[in-house]
């Protein structure tokens, strides 16, 4: 059943065909390719048969390879079922009734990987100097990875002490706050960064990209500084969309790759990404009493429950409600053994149960040889006030 009237496809190929409607609705180029690959997957998958040929059943068993075999996330099995239904729907142009009939994966919560201050101290001690003020400022302002390495020369404004953030997850733009600490390293990326424009001018290299039409709309605005990177790459590249080269912004596995090694140096132990630091940025926030609409705005999040996801790991949540076991009367001996409950004593050796003898019983026997280390002896204290451990009784 025909969907609709659409502009006709110039292209011929169906990845081609594919790209062309992802960039007729104006989806980011992250998009594109992830339609492209979960398409060109779905038909290899299915021998290269054209997918006016399957049905119901070939794209439930394609899914169900994902779930079943390559135990894919739900995220991902949730973004290849979009692919599919994009590709039926908007490149196709068909809507079958059995689309609406696969449901989605419901997609797990997960707990943000949280830094604390002094691990955040410890990390940016480690970090490359090259990487230093991307990394401040993935803490300091809150950015994504991407709107951080997207950032232009004309979105700092320091008499304000702002940045401006274009085209963030969404397209929205949003106004983050300048940190004062990375101020002076600010201005050396900016000497950096003209100094590669100078040298890109010098050898009549293409100005950087624009988005949408603005390069056609401000003919000179590409080879203009103020619309350069502000971390440029080192190196020229090709666009991918133009096949023109020219020079890009700071490739961003390289920040990644730096970022892990700053971990391993500073013997951090979490899991530490670029998004790491952006959820350690709301969590320090919300834990000093920033309003969590405020810290919304501040994310750019489209609705607060996703911000909501940050007050389950403050400080004022379970990491700040003591263990009942802390309240419990038990204590150690200082520098002894560990008194465990059910250590037995030589002169009141277990029983062993069903027999007339006494036998002292090995876990016991290791218990009261074996030095424990601090944290064990702290949990596991004798259950009596006069000290004596517990008996297990017969």
């Amino acid at each position: 059943m025909k969907t609709g009237a659409r502009p006709s496809l110039r292209s011929t190929r169906l990845l081609d065909q594919l790209r062309e409607r992802v960039r007729y609705k104006h989806y980011s180029y992250r998009t594109e390719q992830a339609y492209v690959f979960w398409a060109r997957r779905f038909v290899r998958f299915h021998g290269l048969k054209h997918p006016r040929d399957l049905h119901a059943a070939d794209v439930e068993s394609f899914l169900t390879h994902l779930a079943v075999e390559a135990k894919v996330a739900p995220s991902t099995h949730s973004q290849a079922l979009s692919a599919l239904l994009f590709l039926y729907r908007e490149v196709l142009d068909v809507d079958l009734p059995w689309l609406d009939e696969i449901g989605r994966p419901k997609r797990r919560a997960y707990l943000p990987v949280v830094l604390s201050r002094e691990e955040i101290i410890n990390l940016l001690r480690h970090v490359d100097p090259h990487f230093l003020c991307i990394a401040q400022l993935l803490y300091g302002a809150g950015l994504r990875l991407r709107e951080c390495l997207l950032l232009r020369i004309k979105d700092l404004d320091f008499d304000r002490r702002v940045l401006i953030v274009r085209q963030g997850k969404g397209g929205k733009d949003r106004v983050v706050m300048l940190p004062k600490l990375s101020e002076s390293l600010l201005r050396s990326a900016i000497s950096r960064s003209r100094h590669l424009w100078h040298l890109d001018r010098e050898a009549s290299v293409p100005g950087v990209e624009l988005p949408e039409a603005l390069a056609r709309k401000y003919p000179r605005a590409p080879v203009s500084f103020s619309w350069h990177w502000l971390f440029p790459s080192p190196t020229l590249s090709v666009d991918p969309r133009t096949r023109q080269l020219r020079r890009h912004h700071q490739y961003e596995q390289t920040v990644g790759r730096a970022l892990s090694r700053a971990a391993r140096a500073a013997n951090i132990d979490k899991k530490v990404s670029a998004h790491t630091l952006r959820h350690s940025f709301a969590t320090h926030l919300l834990d000093a009493g920033v309003d969590i609409r405020r810290v919304q705005q501040l994310l750019g999040h489209a609705d607060v429950s996703t911000t909501m996801i940050y007050t389950h790991i403050l400080k004022s949540s379970a990491a700040g409600v003591a263990s009942p076991l802390d309240h419990l009367p038990l204590r150690v001996e200082d520098g002894g053994p560990l008194t465990a409950y059910r250590a037995g004593t030589p002169d009141r050796p277990h029983r062993a149960a069903g027999s007339g003898s006494t036998r002292q019983c090995a876990e016991s026997r290791a218990l009261r040889t074996a030095e424990a280390p601090a944290s064990c002896a702290q949990a596991y204290r004798g259950a009596w006030s006069d000290g004596r451990p517990c008996v297990r009784s017969p």
